[in-house]
């Protein structure tokens, strides 16, 4: 305890960010009663809010520490201070939370912190092997909450009377577990069984700990047979990573034929067995969001083979529950750990539909009494010039904001069609969604709604208006106009991706973006897609453009690339489709060879695109590494993985014309060369990666081009073609000798799934300068 030696002073302080669920009250407290300040604090819908009395000197101290040692898992946004009139008080309480306005922040779902998880597997301990163990450290949060202020009644949790073990925990400041809303115990908390398809327990865990339930499931699952296991966001379909039998039988029962299955180790131990993990991505595996993590893979390796085949990579996590932690210790080396749902569904999470959806491929459902309240899913990283690039910002990072780079009225901004997200912002905060999936049905609309419903609720946000893709066929652009009494603002694709980057990275004015993704509606009813933009925010102008082909066949041409190669053959000049001798039309027949020649020839049924993801497809075909797919990307994926294993500086040509005031980016020079490379036997990887620093050379050439015109020296990347680590580095040392400044994404994914931030912006950057031209008017 501190003794005041000068004059009393006390303060008021506000604090924002994500500073509830987290034991940010607890934390104050204890910082309290260390430098002898009286007072109080309490949640508000804004945040935290405190009043402390003290010495002067020690009220500078106790404010320092406010933010240089808060808990692990609170993200303080801001802190503000002012010295109000003292009132003699003694002591310091916590208070109940209290209602009005609110601004507060949300915390992500959590991983087993190291406290609980030495508890969770010590004998002595009351808690030891239960499912449910955590505190305010860790633990479940944004999938139980549903509704503010964060407490235990407006969770998942509310239906389990907490017993006087756990209540005294509860209420003493001084404990780990002090207002930790999850906080249970076998007595009193959750529990887990094993059910069949139909709801039947077929071993319920007696006790709380389940341990016969576990041994059930471990031995089930060392059997060969697939478990769906109940998670924070969701359930997961579970096997043995290294039985290849029962890895072949869960891609035939869920009907996935080559997509990468995720995999989950029990430590940094096992995965260093089959992968190789840099320190950015143990650091990334370790924390407590539990993303997937993209990692090479070893040479040998005791994974089964039909986990990731064609692909250099497997995508691992840790545990991020008590439950994945009892199941893998000392049991296995790895389990695949891919999403429950069927094809096109988003994952399951209410138990009657996941026993429904999944009956067909899981033998058995691990399941508990802990309702999810919102599903989500597992991000994915991968890491490239040592930082953090997300395919999917999910679960562990929602709904944590993001900083835009000016107060803004709030939008509603509803993404895409694939890797679908919505966000939603407030000032100068955007919060992105979850993943949703790609809204090609009925099923994932409705999760988009109640995504919406959910994150407006809780973020106490209701929008001004609502953004939307242009494209008009889309579900989310179908939901956005469905809205009632909402003004909706249209944004263009690739406008969208170019002002997600400059967001994310907090870029005023205007800026080169270069835009490459498979699909986008143009504003000339094209399909974009390889796009060189100059803009901003409010506007944009496209200086320059890959070179328009045919999709012969529309939608066909992206599930069969070699639709692309003929296509980019037939624009180089090649007419005789019949003669060509390519392994990649080993088992295309005359007839459609001549079907798809004469579509061509005519133009029926092939609209124009610009995409630059269709001409990483048409090469991965021409090199025989994928002629058709079955997942979205395939191609391009095992494209890059090919060219990963060549090394060589060479590039193929490119020309660059000048059309209309455009510049037109031709890639049919590389073609040209690649394809007497082919005849010549020059090994394919060779190819693929002069293929990969031709595309890089060419991008950073149309940039100087660009800058020559316009003298911007900015540069944003983004796009999903972007996801691919060859072309990033390519392209950004390629830029730096050439002195531009690039910006690329951090926080949000590159690919659609960061669409609805840029979306927001750009509507909330045309309300507000709308807005201003009224008040301005209004002068007049």
């Amino acid at each position: 305890m501190f003794v005041s030696n000068g004059p009393v002073e006390r303060i008021r302080v506000e604090v924002e960010g994500i500073v509830q669920g987290v034991g940010f009250r607890p934390f104050i407290y204890r910082l309290a009663a260390r430098y002898g300040i009286s007072g109080w604090v309490r949640n508000t819908p804004a945040g935290v809010l405190l009043e402390g009395e003290g010495e002067r000197s020690h009220l500078s101290a106790f404010l320092r520490d406010i933010s240089a040692q808060a808990p692990p898992l609170a993200a303080i946004s801001s802190v503000h201070s002012e010295t109000i009139s003292v009132t003699g008080e003694g002591g310091f309480s916590i208070l109940p939370s209290s209602g009005g306005e609110n601004s507060a922040q949300i915390s992500p779902d959590c991983d087993v912190c190291e406290d609980c998880l030495r508890e969770l597997f010590d004998p002595r301990d009351r808690r030891y092997l239960y499912p449910f163990i955590n505190c305010t450290n860790c633990g479940p949060r944004y999938s139980i909450i549903t509704a503010i202020p964060y407490d235990r009644r407006f969770t998942t949790m509310e239906r389990f009377a907490m017993c006087a073990d756990c209540r005294a925990e509860y209420e003493d400041p001084a404990n780990r577990r002090f207002h930790a809303q999850p906080n249970a115990c076998p007595v009193c908390g959750p529990r887990i069984a094993l059910l069949d398809s139909s709801g039947r327990e077929v071993m319920q865990g007696g006790g709380g700990r389940g341990h016969d339930v576990l041994l059930a499931a471990v031995n089930l699952l060392q059997r060969g047979g697939v478990l769906a296991v109940k998670g924070i966001g969701g359930y997961h379909l579970a096997v043995d990573a290294c039985n290849e039998e029962a890895v072949a039988n869960l891609r035939r029962r869920k009907q996935r034929d080559e997509k990468p299955f995720a995999i989950m180790a029990p430590d940094l131990a096992r995965i260093d067995s089959f992968a190789r993990c840099s320190e950015t991505e143990q650091r990334l595996l370790g924390g407590p969001e539990r993303p997937i993590v993209l990692l090479p893979k070893r040479e040998a390796t005791p994974i089964a083979s039909l986990v990731a085949p064609d692909n250099g990579y497997f995508g691992v996590m840790l545990p991020s529950t008590p439950l994945h932690h009892l199941l893998l210790r000392n049991n296995f080396i790895a389990l695949v750990m891919t999403s429950g749902n069927q094809s096109d569904e988003p994952i399951a999470y209410r138990d009657s539909e996941a026993r429904e959806q999944l009956a067909g491929i899981a033998d058995l459902f691990l399941a508990h009494d802990r309702e999810i309240h919102v599903r989500s899913d597992d991000s994915i990283i991968r890491v490239f010039h040592g930082s953090p690039l997300f395919l999917r910002r999910s679960r562990g990072y929602v709904p944590r904001g993001i900083r835009l780079p000016a107060e803004q009225p709030s939008v509603l901004a509803v993404g895409g069609e694939l890797k679908a997200t919505v966000c939603l912002t407030r000032n100068d905060r955007a919060f992105l969604s979850q993943h949703i999936g790609d809204l090609k049905n009925s099923a994932t609309l409705r999760s988009l709604e109640e995504c919406v419903a959910h994150l407006e609720k809780i973020l106490e946000i209701r929008p001004a208006l609502v953004a939307h893709d242009l494209h008009p066929d889309y579900l989310s652009t179908a939901y956005a106009v469905d809205l009632p009494d909402l003004p909706r603002v249209a944004v263009q694709h690739h406008h969208a991706h170019m002002a997600s980057c400059m967001a994310e990275n907090s870029l005023e004015g205007e800026a080169i973006g270069v835009i490459f993704d498979g699909t986008g509606y143009g504003l000339d009813g094209t399909v974009w897609g390889g796009e060189f933009l100059v803009g901003g925010y409010r506007e944009f102008r496209r200086q320059g453009h890959m070179r328009l082909v045919a999709l012969p066949g529309g939608d066909a041409a992206v599930r069969e690339p070699y639709r692309m190669a003929l296509s980019y053959l037939f624009d180089a000049g090649e007419r005789d489709f019949a003669a060509l001798q390519l392994s990649c039309l080993g088992d295309v027949s005359a007839q459609e060879r001549h079907l798809l020649q004469r579509m061509l020839e005519r133009g029926i049924n092939a609209p124009l695109t610009s995409s630059c993801g269709r001409l990483f497809d048409a090469v991965s075909a021409l090199l025989d590494v994928r002629s058709r797919i079955t997942y979205e990307g395939q191609a391009a994926i095992e494209l890059e993985a090919l060219a990963e294993s060549a090394v060589t500086d060479r590039e193929y040509p490119f020309s660059v014309e000048e059309f209309a005031g455009r510049l037109i980016l031709d890639m049919r020079p590389a073609l040209v060369e690649l394809l007497k490379d082919l005849a010549l036997g020059v090994p394919r990887a060779i190819m693929a990666r002069c293929f990969h620093n031709s595309m890089a050379a060419a991008t950073a050439g149309m940039c100087e081009r660009i800058r020559c015109r316009n003298g911007l020296n900015r540069v944003v990347l983004s796009g999903g073609v972007f996801q691919n680590k060859l072309l990033v580095e390519g392209t950004l040392n390629r830029l730096a000798e050439l002195d531009f400044q690039v910006f690329t994404h951090r926080l949000v994914p590159p690919g659609d799934g960061g669409l609805a931030l840029g979306q927001a912006v750009i509507a909330g950057c045309m309300r507000r300068e709308a807005e201003r031209s009224t008040e301005l008017e209004m002068l007049r």
